[in-house]
């Protein structure tokens, strides 16, 4: 008997197109809480007003035409890994809630990157990594929350680091392929950004980033509008993206 998981793989669902024609071995969540900013990270706009795009430019990757963020300059030499899907939304509420808790029972936490790798050597399925502890993401700019330019030398920079050297830590052991990487928060942020320097919740629009497992790295799936506020192209909800992987 086929069973959900699989089914959902084979192609039951248009987004099936998107991932490998069986389903990966591993999974390693990157669950990057409080929300990141995709303006300031997979999807800059660098033709954008500056209250818009924000105080970082944009830099080339090891891939024609596919720019990220200065903030991820690691990651923009594996853009060749990954694909990026720059048109995901979520049309309910604006908390932390957003189906990314529908992770499998059997996931286990790891503290790092690199306790990541090790646990899919040993043969564990699912392993979720926090990146930046409980909202490291949640740019605010007011009160307890960090500003932007203040986000980017501490989780950003920590998640470049560590994100890049998984990608190829698990493509130098041949098990990029079996292993799918998931790397996303709970929502975007807001496309303006506010008086304290830092951008608020923004559940309408906001990237995703896929790696291994099938999935065809070098390439975006779907794009932004130009101030990345809504999807432009082939929408993608994030529950219909979760129940790829879970």
């Amino acid at each position: 008997m086929i069973s959900r998981r699989d089914f959902l793989w084979t192609g039951a669902v248009p987004l099936a197109g998107l991932f490998g024609s069986q389903p990966p071995s591993h999974r390693i969540f990157l669950r990057m809480n409080g929300g990141a900013a995709h303006l300031d990270t997979w999807d800059p706009k660098p033709d954008a007003p500056t209250e818009i795009r924000g105080p970082f430019r944009a830099i080339s990757t090891n891939v024609a035409g596919i720019q990220i963020s200065e903030t991820l300059p690691r990651l923009a030499r594996h853009a060749d890994k990954y694909m990026l899907v720059r048109s995901v939304y979520h049309s309910g509420e604006t908390d932390h809630q957003t189906g990314l808790e529908k992770l499998p029972n059997e996931a286990k936490i790891a503290a790092t990157c690199a306790r990541a790798l090790r646990l899919v050597e040993q043969g564990e399925r699912e392993v979720t990594v926090n990146i930046g502890g409980a909202a490291a993401w949640d740019t605010h700019g007011w009160g307890n929350f960090p500003t932007l330019t203040s986000w980017r030398t501490t989780v950003a920079s920590a998640f470049d680091h560590d994100c890049s050297a998984l990608l190829e830590n698990l493509h130098q052991r041949g098990l990029l392929h079996s292993t799918l990487v998931i790397a996303t928060g709970e929502f975007g942020r807001t496309p303006r950004i506010n008086p304290q320097g830092g951008r608020d919740h923004w559940p309408h629009c906001w990237t995703v980033m896929l790696a291994g497992g099938g999935v065809q790295g070098g390439q975006v799936y779907g794009s932004s509008d130009a101030t990345g506020a809504e999807p432009r192209d082939q929408p993608v909800s994030i529950q219909s993206l979760t129940a790829q992987f879970t």
